[in-house]
């Protein structure tokens, strides 16, 4: 599972610095997650194929978190794009983006199809036989949700060295990845786990864009592998989260202890602080393991 960051930071977008998008490459798959302006210039600048992303994920309708998501979908028009293009994302996206297309009298020459969110508790909103998607309901000043990327368990590897051993036949072997045991000819019984080794322990990612401090999600991403939790002030300026239902470094790890993530990634900084230490040191204080995001990294797990 790799995370790359293509922009983290609030508000407007600056020299340097872009507006929150992600792509995640989990199972084959390669989701992209928010949209803020300059997202097509930062996929080509990390050599993202376009033609790999297939679902977009909109926390919430606020420009730095889409707006870069009219021109991504005119450009894949301008590419010849065939292939479908779903977008999730609240209730009015849908209406955002076509009004635009339509006046632009630049309807795609693909299929565009829109899921428009409304539910405030956590549902599913992809799933195929690898990955599944879930909302995580968040709190900020209009309707946002996070999303919870998991895998599915795989199927056990073959000990190749025990079924030879045992002389047991191929025909056999599917069966045995998807967890019987075996009877062999003079009837004795092979434990599944005596010809198998465990598959690899499914990855999480969750992502939780603009937010007040809420610790209702904790249920929802206990136990994820990483977790972006956005971190748009310090402590010092803990007071203006009630106004715009923001969150701070401290209140991002306090989410993340609670939750018993493997990783914490904080983003979203508010461009006022001269340092993003700032944010490291002050989540560390609650929990351990704590990254930065910034423009361009990418995060293994």
């Amino acid at each position: 599972m790799k995370l790359t960051i293509l922009g983290c930071y609030s508000a407007t977008p600056r020299n340097l610095n872009n507006p929150t998008a992600q792509v995640l490459e989990i199972k084959n798959h390669l989701f992209s997650i928010d949209c803020g302006e300059g997202t097509q210039l930062q996929l080509r600048k990390m050599k993202i194929k376009f033609s790999r992303i297939k679902h977009i994920f909109i926390s919430h309708l606020h420009g730095d978190h889409f707006f870069g998501l009219p021109g991504l979908v005119s450009t894949f028009r301008l590419l010849g794009r065939e292939q479908e293009l779903h977008i999730y994302g609240p209730k009015g996206i849908k209406e955002a983006i076509t009004l635009l297309l339509k006046l632009g009298d630049s309807w795609t020459n693909y299929p565009l199809i829109f899921h428009e969110l409304t539910s405030t508790t956590s549902q599913t909103i992809f799933e195929d036989d690898k990955v599944s998607v879930k909302t995580i309901p968040l709190h900020h000043r209009v309707y946002t949700n996070g999303f919870l990327f998991q895998e599915k368990s795989s199927e056990r590897t073959l000990n190749i060295e025990a079924v030879s051993k045992l002389q047991i036949d191929k025909n056999q072997y599917n069966n045995i990845k998807k967890g019987q045991a075996v009877t062999l000819e003079n009837g004795t019984v092979i434990p599944n786990e005596k010809i198998t080794f465990d598959p690899a322990k499914p990855k999480s990612y969750a992502f939780c864009s603009d937010t007040a401090y809420k610790e209702e999600i904790v249920s929802i991403i206990a136990g994820t592998d990483l977790l972006y939790h956005e971190s748009t002030f310090l402590e010092t300026e803990k007071h203006l989260c009630a106004k715009t239902k923001h969150a701070t470094a401290k209140e991002a790890a306090t989410i993340a202890k609670k939750a018993n993530v493997g990783k914490l990634i904080l983003g979203h900084y508010s461009t006022r602080y001269k340092s993003l230490e700032l944010f490291r040191e002050e989540a560390k204080t609650v929990f351990e393991n704590v990254e930065l995001a910034e423009d361009g990294k990418s995060f293994l797990a």
